[in-house]
Parts: C-alpha cells; structure tokens; sequence
C-alpha cells in the first residue's frame, strides 16, 4: 500500500445501542482538524450488536465516508470491541475516542504532537466536564474534587506531566501489540489495567491540557451509584492479577466502608472505642461539608445541599463495589458474580454517558 494513502491515525470507538448520539458523535469525529504531512486517518466503529437502529446509523455513514469502518463486536463490552477495532486498523497511531464526549477540532493533531513530543507510550487529556441540571452539575463539581477522587491528576484540567493513568488514551500501534491490548475478562476499568501494565513494563504516561475534550457524566444519583459500584468491584480483579494497586487512594472507599459498617463492633468493650468511632464519623461529616463548600464555590451555591450526598454515593458504592469484589475474587475464589455481570452488561448497553 502506498504509504501516503495509509492512515497515519486509527480512531477507534466501542459502542453499543447508542443511536441517540452516534450520529453527533461521528460528525464530530470526521470533521477532525486535518493531520500535518498529508496523512490521513480512518475512523473504525465497534458495534457490540446495537438492536436500536444504532449499526443502521452506522451503515448510512460508511456509505457516504471511505474513512469509516463498522467492525462487529459480538462481546459487546468495550474492551472485546477495542481489541476488534485495533486488530482491524491500519494506522501507525491509535487514538480511542468514546461515543458520549465532546472533542476539540484539534483532539487528533494534538494527541499526535503530544506522543511525539513527550517521547511517553500513552498520552492523553485532563477529565474535563459539561452538564445541564442540578444534579449532574453537582456530580461534575464532586468528580473534580480531590476529596472524591484522591487527588488523581487526570481530574485536573490544568495538570501536565507524568501519571498513573489517561483519560482514554493514544499509543503506537506497536505499543498496544506489544502490551497484548485489552483484557477481555474486565467488564469495567479494562483502561486502567493496561495502563498499569504499562507502567509495569517501564512505560510513560503523559498528560495535556492542550488534549481537550468535555465528558458528561452520570445525571442521577442512582446511575451514579451503579456506576461506582462496578468499578470498585472490577478493580479488585485488576489488583487481584497483578498484586498491586496502581495507587492507594483506590483502597480509601473500602476502608471507609468498613470503617462505618464494623467500626462500631469494639464499641462493646469499652466507652472510649465509641469515643473514637463516633469522631471518626464526625471527621468524615466535616469533611463532606468542607469540601462541599469549596466546590459550591466554585460550581454554584444552589449545589451546596445536595453536594455531600454526591460525595457519599461516589465514596460507598465504589467502597460496596470493592468489598463485593474482595468477596467474590479474594475470599470465595469464584470469580466475577453474575449479578455484577449482568449490571455492568446491562449498564454499558443503556448508558447516557461515557467512560
């Protein structure tokens, strides 16, 4: 093949029943900046056997566009649809891209320049944000919280440097392959565990703001603590395989789980346990309201009653998650619970938002 008329770039997007948004969501993408050099870039849709009109959409596409591709992904989850589409693309470049956030025209030159420039194996941009409504406007405000997320750098729209982990993701083809792509046994955090694999192998990760694209996130409480509760749970299976966190502020929500659920039980040996546990939850209390006033400040002070519900509900279902996960991979040895597969499956096909 002609090396001018290969791509340089393979965008590739797991998706599934997404007919509500795939149509934006390639408009976008298509209508990318142009790459210097004259290279171009192909566009490859893994569809997990949408039934909502959302391969139609697809299909009508392809039609009208040669750089656009449907590849079947009869796993539907994402990381058996990522695997699909990378082992199809033709690109020297691979750049994931997700069906429910919002890209800069420049996302595709810059995540280039940046992986040129960096020298670092997976690049990437800040987790920035978009909302309508209270709710998942109080949900954006606690998602960029140090106090909900531990600090992780990738929540900072301003950060650039080295981290543990990307907001989707850019690589070398050779990279990826190298690496062995995505574990298909993770349901959820599947991102996650390859970067761990990078950085275990001595690989980089690199941020930048110049990397800009908006995600939306969760828009009701109860699609919050469904989300949550799946990653907690299917992070114990990525420290499970490789014997480590990729950093402890992923096994805080457990401990404070535990800490309120059993925290009391030594309360029956003497005054001064229920002393300590009683302050313990008092800490807790004022730091959800600390914490809720500084992001009311920044977000809005119509936010301020409901923020330290956000931060509970992102602190207990990912600590429930993770306990549920211990459970089921660390005590009883049983692997993932069908209850768990079937909610993260059933969560993935009807979501409103993206990972």
């Amino acid at each position: 093949m002609d090396r001018r008329s290969s791509p340089l770039v393979s965008i590739v997007v797991p998706c599934r029943n997404e007919a509500g948004h795939i149509d934006v969501c390639l408009r976008s993408i298509l209508s990318q900046e142009e790459l210097s050099g004259g290279r171009g870039f192909e566009v490859l849709v893994a569809d997990g056997l949408s039934d909502d009109g959302t391969r139609e959409a697809i299909l009508e596409r392809v039609a009208h566009d040669q750089r656009l591709r449907l590849i079947d992904n009869p796993g539907r989850i994402v990381s058996t649809g990522l695997n699909a589409a990378v082992r199809a693309a033709r690109g020297e470049i691979i750049i994931r891209m997700d069906a429910h956030t919002e890209y800069a025209s420049d996302y595709v030159c810059q995540c280039v320049a940046v992986l040129t420039e960096s020298g670092a194996d997976n690049v990437g941009g800040p987790a920035c944000t978009r909302a309508e409504g209270t709710m998942q406007r109080a949900i954006c405000a606690a998602y960029h919280s140090p106090f909900s997320v531990g600090g992780a750098r990738f929540h900072d729209p301003s950060y650039e440097g080295e981290l543990d982990t990307v907001v989707y993701g850019c690589w070398r083809t050779e990279t990826l392959l190298r690496l062995g792509l995505f574990d298909e046994e993770l349901e959820r955090n599947q991102d996650d565990e390859l970067n761990l694999r990078l950085s275990l192998s001595g690989g980089r990760l690199w941020q930048s703001p110049r990397i800009k694209s908006w995600y939306r996130p969760r828009s009701s409480l109860k699609a919050l603590f469904k989300q949550y509760l799946q990653y907690g749970y299917w992070k114990v299976r990525v420290i499970q395989k490789h014997g480590r966190p990729a950093s402890l502020r992923h096994l805080v929500p457990v401990v404070l789980v535990l800490g309120v659920t059993l925290g009391w039980l030594p309360g029956f040996g003497h005054w001064s346990c229920w002393l300590v546990y009683a302050g313990a939850l008092g800490l807790y209390g004022l730091l959800c309201l600390l914490f809720s006033v500084r992001a009311a400040a920044t977000s809005g002070w119509d936010l301020l009653l409901v923020l330290p519900v956000v931060f509970l509900i992102y602190h207990f279902s990912y600590g429930i998650g993770f306990a549920w996960g211990i459970l089921d991979f660390l005590v009883l040895r049983r692997g993932a619970a069908r209850t768990m597969t079937t909610l993260t499956r059933s969560s993935l096909a009807d979501k409103r938002v993206s990972h």
